[in-house]
């Protein structure tokens, strides 16, 4: 266990930065989840809030920018085949 006030401290931050990253990457999945379920208008109206997430999970290093950017692509051509 920490002995140092820092190091409990960054201990606490850790945990909140830890939760705070897990909420955000799985509301982000299940997103992504409810757009490839959705039918085309739906999706189209969709598609750029996701996009928008999944940008800023890769943004604050939740993600890789390489996912991010897979992930938008596969996305788009899902919407555009519907």
């Amino acid at each position: 266990m920490a002995n140092h006030k820092s190091a409990l401290k960054r201990i606490r931050n850790s945990e909140t930065k830890r939760l705070r990253n897990k909420y955000q990457h799985k509301t982000t999945r299940n997103a992504i989840k409810k757009l490839r379920e959705s039918d085309k208008k739906e999706a189209e109206a969709l598609f750029p809030s996701v996009v928008s997430m999944i940008d800023k999970l890769a943004k604050r290093n939740i993600i890789h920018d390489n996912k991010a950017a897979n992930l938008k692509s596969k996305l788009a051509k899902h919407v555009a085949a519907l």
